[in-house]
């Protein structure tokens, strides 16, 4: 059994088309999303559109729902200046596209083989606004986990990739695929972005479990293109990363 875990997406449908691809040739037998899907980037609708394609199990974070409930946006931690990009990302969606994204679950076990489960959410298992990260606390995760089990625990939120143990259980985050942080998000400033797609495939053997956390180039200039033409409120940063890498690179850094 090969689980793809995605998560992140944030619009940028040329990623996601890049990790898709890669997932393809790895051959998985399910895709599961772990929300976020829509908002932000550039090509909302299409990365929507893609993920709908798969008819895979999605999970909600907190960008669908606010898509869904955009006079609780604070509730779900949506910074005032993403507004205006919820609210043109939310134009570019049609009913059948809010439809979908009402059937994302906040929470969702997938077996694994044997006794071997894997429990699936966005932020955490309370809540799709929560972090978990490697430094979190081991009482914290207590609270968040909330006396369940299961062999891994699979959620996203963060943009950061991870692998952790916890009471004999793997805590996985696959990362971003549509906009990877350099560094734990500080509210306030400005995340720059990887210039890469990640994902995470879990893969499971008569008993034997193993998690593979994976990169994806994308091509950057067909991205900047995208975003140009798109029109997106926060294009400017959006393009900004993507200039900034072309520095970092020519300068050998």
């Amino acid at each position: 059994m090969k689980i793809a875990l995605i998560s992140d997406m944030h619009g940028h449908a040329l990623a996601l088309e890049a990790v898709l691809a890669d997932i393809q040739r790895r051959q998985v037998d399910q895709i599961i999303c772990l929300g976020d899907v829509a908002t932000i980037g550039y090509q909302p609708q299409k990365t929507l559109a893609l993920i709908k394609s798969l008819g895979c199990l999605c999970l909600m974070g907190n960008h669908d729902a606010a898509l869904l409930q955009p006079h609780r946006a604070a509730d779900f931690q949506i910074a005032p200046s993403m507004l205006p990009s919820l609210d043109w990302c939310a134009g570019q969606l049609a009913e059948e596209d809010f439809a979908f994204l009402r059937t994302f679950l906040p929470l969702a076990e997938a077996p694994l083989g044997g006794q071997d489960t894997m429990l699936c959410f966005h932020g955490s298992p309370q809540a799709n606004t929560d972090i978990i990260l490697a430094t979190t606390p081991e009482v914290e995760l207590d609270r968040f986990l909330d006396g369940r089990r299961a062999s891994i625990w699979a959620g996203g939120h963060t943009h950061l990739q991870m692998l952790r143990q916890h009471e004999g259980m793997l805590v996985v985050n696959p990362g971003s695929v549509g906009s990877s942080f350099r560094s734990v998000y500080k509210p306030g400033s400005p995340p720059v972005l990887n210039p890469w797609a990640e994902y995470a495939i879990v893969s499971w053997q008569t008993g034997h479990l193993s998690v593979d956390c994976r990169r994806v180039a994308f091509d950057r200039q067909a991205t900047k293109e995208a975003i140009i033409a798109s029109r997106v409120p926060n294009q400017e940063w959006w393009l900004a990363q993507y200039r900034d890498e072309e520095v970092m690179y020519e300068s050998g850094a």
